[in-house]
């Protein structure tokens, strides 16, 4: 799978499609999956174009890489999911259920959030 800039996610991050943005900072947007799978469902999406977790781990700084991860923590705070117990999944590649060339993180818990 090669990044496609004209894919779903890159269209939120230049504001092409609108969205319910939740959280946003530096590294990351935000919002809740439109199709969810728990009672919160929420998707982290880097603002930098990678295709997937290798993509990152190859190509992305150490300090580019913790403030990803770091907002998913706030993200799951600000979701009120922390105590409840929440997932974290990041599918890479298409025998994966990947489908989106972007990475993005899914915060799924059966918590409705705040």
């Amino acid at each position: 799978m090669s990044y496609d800039n004209q894919n779903v996610f890159a269209k939120i991050l230049r504001g092409e499609i609108p969205t319910n943005k939740i959280y946003e900072d530096s590294y990351v947007i935000a919002f809740p999956d439109i199709h969810p799978k728990a009672a919160t469902h929420v998707l982290v999406v880097p603002k930098n174009a990678y295709v997937d977790f290798n993509d990152l781990m190859e190509n992305a700084s150490a300090e580019e890489i913790k403030g990803i991860f770091a907002a998913v923590k706030k993200v799951a705070a600000q979701l009120d999911v922390i105590d409840a117990g929440y997932r974290l999944v990041m599918n890479v590649g298409v025998g994966a259920g990947q489908e989106v060339p972007h990475l993005h993180v899914h915060i799924l818990s059966n918590k409705e959030s705040a």
